[in-house]
């Protein structure tokens, strides 16, 4: 059973950093590229940043140069380092593979930005 737990969300002030971590189990961890997703109010999930199982990264435009994920596959887990987050960052963020298994979305954790 697969099973994906995020975390690390909260409410934070423009400008301010969030570390999220997820926490995956019941999948062979570390071939698999993992990436964080997001979901504002009223908009589709969106691709935030992916690392392969060879750890090189990618990024959406909107998020480069403030967020850095990585992994560790000892702990079976992705982070997402969050800096200079702005309030278009505020959604609900997800982690899953790249691509997703559609059946295997975790409850996500709220980010918020804002003052």
């Amino acid at each position: 059973q697969v099973q994906l737990v995020e975390s690390g969300g909260g409410l934070v002030q423009p400008g301010g950093s969030l570390r999220l971590s997820c926490a995956a189990s019941g999948i062979m961890f570390r071939i698999y590229a993992m990436g964080w997703y997001r979901q504002a109010p009223g908009k589709q999930r969106e691709l935030v940043a992916v690392i392969t199982s060879g750890e090189s990264t990618k990024y959406a435009d909107s998020v480069k140069g403030r967020f850095t994920i990585s992994r560790d596959n000892a702990k079976n887990t992705v982070y997402l380092q969050m800096n200079s987050l702005k309030p278009e960052d505020t959604a609900v963020y997800y982690c899953n593979r790249d691509p997703v298994w559609e059946d295997y979305w975790g409850q996500g954790t709220q980010v918020t930005v804002s003052s």
